[in-house]
């Protein structure tokens, strides 16, 4: 087959296609930040433009990816423009082609219903969560969540998953978690939750301006 229409690339000492993670995570951060610019922009000025730009620029993005080549996906070519001087993590291709396959018809429902349909519904606010979730995740924590159904789908457990959790392996000693941790976790959490009650009316004050700048410029 054609090199141009394949997914994933052939690396030496890995007998299946793989895919560098740290572009893929570069990817799913950015992503991740349009899309949650765009929601800031509807919650805060109940302007729906930019996520329409955006919801577009998804549906092709994850188009190129799936069905001709992630090499051509616009947002993992940045990616790799910004991770080109660390080393590759490879990962293997399969799990994240299904992952991005959910990604297609997630975006291409919110396409129908708020570009094309120019609508919005609780369904919209539902998936768009969904793919926020999605991206977090993948972004910060380096865990595809539609890499999960992997096994499930095709009754096989994937090699070469990302931090390699599909191996069964035991935790070094720095991946423990002690007791006095979670005491200081808990601790923190109560501390937080405190304060959210105690301080909420200390908090409430609109901050003064300390230079006198922006009072300055709205009094002329």
């Amino acid at each position: 087959m054609n090199s141009t229409f394949a997914f994933g690339e052939q690396v030496e000492n890995y007998h299946v296609a793989v895919l560098n993670e740290r572009e893929v995570r570069a990817a799913a951060g950015i992503l991740f930040l349009a899309t949650f610019l765009s929601l800031m922009f509807i919650v805060f000025r109940n302007n729906f433009l930019p996520i329409k730009y955006v919801i577009t620029f998804f549906v092709i993005d994850f188009l190129l990816r799936v069905l001709v080549n992630p090499q051509y996906s616009p947002t993992l070519i940045v990616g790799r423009l910004i991770v080109r001087g660390q080393v590759p993590e490879y990962v293997a291709a399969a799990p994240k082609k299904l992952a991005w396959t959910i990604g297609i018809g997630l975006s291409a429902t919110m396409f129908v219903l708020m570009v094309i349909m120019n609508s919005y519904s609780p369904i919209t606010g539902i998936i768009c969560l969904i793919c926020l979730v999605f991206l977090f995740f993948e972004a910060v924590f380096g865990i595809c969540l539609g890499c999960k159904f992997y096994a499930l789908i095709y009754r096989e457990q994937p090699k070469h998953c990302p931090g390699e959790v599909c191996e069964k392996q035991s935790r070094h000693p720095i991946q423990m978690v002690s007791w006095s941790q979670i005491v200081v976790l808990c601790a923190f959490v109560a501390c937080i939750a405190g304060s959210a009650f105690g301080l909420r009316e200390t908090f409430s004050h609109k901050p003064h301006d300390l230079f006198g700048i922006f009072d300055t410029a709205e009094s002329r």
